[in-house]
């Protein structure tokens, strides 16, 4: 029995004896570890510093070359064409075509003017439609009631302001041929004291100015009938032209008139200063710059004559403003000189 103690004694000892020896052993085994996980960490480190770098270097290398390119892009005039614009997000040469597009429209659609308050879309359609298809007609210049309330919901509502009497359309056509056709209309009386005003909305048809007055010092409240009777003796009126605020419909104070011939301009121009609507109108050719009236040669003379007279004075002025400073110069220099020190020394030894 005492034998199997030992034994067994002997064992457990033993196995004691290995588990303190696993366990002394298994920490450096740990720490092995940790070290070559910390190891493997810096070297991760270096290893994404070295990318970065190397990242970062053919970063530059790459804003370099595009800089390059754009600078060679710059020069080229071709490729400045199709930058972009940064306003309206679109190309120069999107822009040119949208200009192209508009232009082509302009020069199907025709401008009616002096057109009463009371007119409708059906109105002009009517007027309109045996020149050819109509795409569509818009109601322009109408002042509203109200200002609360937009142009649009005015016309639906026909919530006019009470002193507008004119309004203006734009009718486009199909077809430019149609549009051309449709100036037969201009001068027509749509209603009593309207005749409307027929032109092509394209910016390319230019103005006649040899076949053109310009009118100034104009009532703002006048109509164009009222000027196309004012002119009327002179010969025959193509169209008349007030130009008017958007806001207000009210006149600015000036306008054209465009005549059949240069003839009727020559005797337009001697109205000028004639009485209209209680004022004294302003009469000229197109394109020549206006002259202020001369002075009457009374009045004229008279501030020559004071200026000569001034001018006079001031030379008279200056010449004894130079006699006066000269005679105190001489004065003095002259008491100086008895009181030099040397009189009084002398005076002093006797």
């Amino acid at each position: 029995k005492e034998n199997k103690k030992r034994k067994h004694t002997e064992e457990v000892e033993k196995a004691s004896e290995d588990q303190s020896s696993s366990a002394i052993q298994e920490p450096p085994t740990k720490a092995k570890k940790a070290r070559k996980k910390e190891l493997s960490k810096a070297e991760k480190k270096l290893a994404n510093r070295e990318s970065a770098l190397e990242q970062a270097d053919e970063e530059e290398e790459q804003k370099l070359l595009q800089n390059k390119a754009k600078q060679k892009k710059g020069a080229s005039h071709a490729i400045t064409k199709s930058v972009v614009n940064s306003d309206t997000g679109t190309t120069v040469k999107q822009q040119k075509k949208r200009k192209a597009a508009d232009e082509t429209v302009n020069r199907r659609t025709v401008f009616v003017g002096n057109l009463p308050v009371n007119c409708t879309v059906q109105v002009l359609k009517s007027l309109f439609k045996e020149y050819g298809q109509i795409k569509s007609i818009r109601l322009r210049s109408l002042v509203p009631a109200e200002d609360t309330l937009s142009k649009k919901l005015a016309a639906i509502k026909h919530k006019v302001h009470p002193n507008a009497k004119f309004i203006n359309a734009y009718v486009v056509f199909k077809e430019e041929c149609d549009a051309i056709k449709a100036l037969k209309e201009n001068g027509t009386e749509i209603a009593s004291g309207f005749h409307i005003r027929v032109d092509i909305a394209s910016k390319a048809n230019s103005h006649d100015n040899k076949r053109s007055v310009f009118l100034g010092n104009l009532s703002y409240d006048i109509s164009d009938d009222a000027v196309r009777e004012h002119f009327s003796v002179c010969g025959g009126v193509v169209a008349v032209r007030i130009v008017r605020d958007r806001q207000t419909g009210l006149g600015k104070g000036f306008g054209y008139v465009l005549f059949e011939n240069t003839d009727a301009v020559h005797l337009a121009l001697k109205l000028n200063d004639s009485v209209l609507m209680g004022r004294k109108i302003r009469v000229k050719r197109c394109g020549e710059k206006w002259k202020a009236p001369q002075k009457s040669p009374n009045q004229s003379h008279a501030p020559r004559d004071r200026v000569d007279t001034t001018l006079k004075n001031k030379t008279c002025s200056k010449d004894s403003f130079v006699g006066e400073k000269a005679i105190p110069l001489k004065k003095s220099t002259k008491p100086k000189r008895p009181k030099t020190i040397p009189r009084n020394e002398t005076g002093k030894n006797k």
